[in-house]
């Protein structure tokens, strides 16, 4: 799994030496694709290396591929370059694949309508959770509505908390080291939230997370554990903490929550 604690060429090194079916180039050029974030609308090949430390006449060149390609655009005027229609494809047919979207979408949109808040299902990406899909009451507040792609931390989200919950043992711990050394300063606060969140879990099937990503904003979250060789999953009730009081979360909108995933592991295992 590659992660960015060190430089990504002593990474990449560290794949490639352990595992001789592992492929330097393609993982550089994946690397390059992974550089755009949401709020980039272009980037200059001097970004992308000093995003991914790789040298400049290897980024050239992986630009020049990508473009090719149809993975990255190149804006001749700017001389900078965005996502290509190639990317879109890819995660398009990623979410109209996932037959548990299709069976969560109606029962989330009356949890929403229910709660006046916002309901979500994500999974991990590397140090993140990366939202798949959400729907949201009229009443929602709009800065809590989240595209697909919107990546959030594990620690101190609801969404993420779920997911360590729903973890074997032995892969919880290696996720949690890297936390730890990503941000060691501030790594004793997220353990404590992620063992209230696990006590939690195992006496009510759900975790919180009460103004601990963000300070105006509570949430609910619930796994949906693996069936069939699927991935792991996590949903999530989120709303400002005027709206969403803990006591309606632990109360009322946290066993509706493990209800509505419940009930789509169902469907979900008769596919």
């Amino acid at each position: 799994m590659l992660e960015r604690d060190y430089p990504l060429e002593d990474v990449l090194a560290e794949e490639s030496a352990k595992d001789r079916q592992f492929v330097t180039a393609l993982a550089r050029g994946l690397e390059v694709l992974r550089c755009f974030r949401p709020q980039d609308r272009h980037l200059g090949n001097q970004d992308i290396a000093a995003r991914t430390g790789l040298p400049k006449p290897t980024v050239f060149r992986l630009t020049y591929t990508l473009t090719r390609m149809g993975y990255l655009y190149h804006d001749e005027k700017l001389g900078k370059y965005q996502l290509g229609t190639g990317v879109l494809s890819l995660g398009f047919s990623l979410l109209t694949n996932m037959d548990v979207l299709k069976i969560a979408r109606p029962l989330m949109q009356e949890l929403a309508n229910y709660s006046h808040t916002v309901v979500s299902v994500g999974t991990r990406d590397r140090l993140g959770m990366i939202y798949l899909d959400g729907r949201h009451s009229s009443e929602a507040t709009v800065s809590l509505r989240r595209e697909p792609g919107t990546r959030v931390p594990i620690a101190t989200t609801a969404m993420g908390r779920a997911l360590l919950c729903g973890l074997p043992p032995d892969q919880r711990e290696v996720l949690m080291n890297h936390i730890r050394k990503r941000d060691p300063n501030n790594w004793s606060t997220h353990e404590t939230g992620i063992q209230q969140a696990m006590r939690d879990y195992q006496a009510r099937g759900f975790c919180l997370s009460i103004g601990d990503w963000r300070g105006d904003v509570n949430a609910v979250g619930v796994p949906m554990l693996p069936i069939a060789g699927s991935r792991l999953l996590t949903f999530n009730c989120a709303a400002p903490s005027f709206v969403l009081r803990q006591h309606m979360l632990e109360d009322d909108i946290g066993p509706r929550l493990v209800n509505l995933v419940r009930t789509i592991e169902s469907e979900v295992a008769r596919y």
